[in-house]
């Protein structure tokens, strides 16, 4: 898979996410590091800010998809992690793509706001 096909499905991949019932915010995956790392190189300009937040990596001849996301805390985490999965591998197999795996992090539980 090229470069610019994984990104195209990444992007693809992180709205198709964000749209899901129970998922308030998608978040960059992956460690303080890695992202400060992320944020330097793209504030030298040697990274666009504005790539997708949702990781497709190739791993032989399939793909790894990471995302962490943010929920509503009136959901159960677990039920939107399984919808989100299915959503994502419904994706990959309309685009004829092999899941390596799929690897979903909670790391934000939204309130609901006062009426």
């Amino acid at each position: 898979m090229t470069p610019e096909a994984r990104t195209e499905l990444a992007a693809y991949i992180e709205e198709a996410v964000r749209a899901m019932p129970g998922v308030r915010a998608v978040f960059r995956s992956g460690s303080l590091i890695s992202n400060l790392l992320r944020a330097g190189a793209a504030a030298l300009g040697t990274r666009k800010d504005d790539e997708p937040i949702v990781a497709v990596v190739s791993s032989g001849d399939g793909v790894v998809v990471e995302a962490s996301i943010g929920v509503d805390s009136d959901s159960r985490s677990e039920h939107i992690l399984r919808a989100v999965q299915a959503e994502v591998d419904a994706i990959l197999g309309a685009r004829g793509v092999r899941r390596e795996s799929i690897t979903l992090t909670v790391v934000h539980v939204q309130p609901r706001e006062a009426a």
